[in-house]
């Protein structure tokens, strides 16, 4: 397995809740599909009592150290608390620095795993994120896909 370096964001502890309770992944495709892919999982957390986790992956090329990114993790962070805070639920973020992202997700993702993947839908030519979507499924994890347009 690639190594991997991860930053977790959460709420403020005042805003945690010590019981458990289901999780909902979604993973971070592009801004339109995760903002998608974050009301339905909001939808289902509603429904369901749960809360979301939001996987982001930043891939680092191989010829640079795996704590330095070409994007700064500040600004990666900043952007991706603004999609986040658009989610109905209490929402946590992890930031993965990673070099391979279908790795590093079947790594980090428990079996069985219930995830929420946004992207485009073309019937005749399998996008990334719906080769992404059967992926997980062929790993193990429950995969809803929101199509946006």
């Amino acid at each position: 397995m690639q190594p991997v370096f991860e930053k977790s964001l959460t709420p403020a502890p005042a805003t945690r809740e010590t019981s458990p309770r289901l999780n909902i992944n979604v993973v971070f495709t592009s801004v339109d599909a995760t903002l998608a892919a974050l009301k339905e999982a909001g939808r289902l957390a509603n429904h369901l009592s749960a809360h979301i986790t939001l996987v982001v992956l930043q891939i680092v090329p191989y010829p640079l150290p795996l704590t330095s990114p070409t994007v700064s993790v500040d600004w990666n962070e900043r952007r991706i608390r603004v999609i986040a805070n658009k989610s109905p639920v209490e929402t946590i973020i992890h930031l993965y620095l990673c070099r391979d992202r279908f790795e590093t997700l079947l790594s980090v993702l428990k079996r069985g795993s219930l995830v929420v993947i946004g992207g485009r839908q073309h019937w005749w030519w399998p996008t990334p994120e719906k080769t992404l979507a059967r992926t997980l499924r062929r790993a193990g994890h429950e995969v809803i896909f929101t199509g946006t347009e």
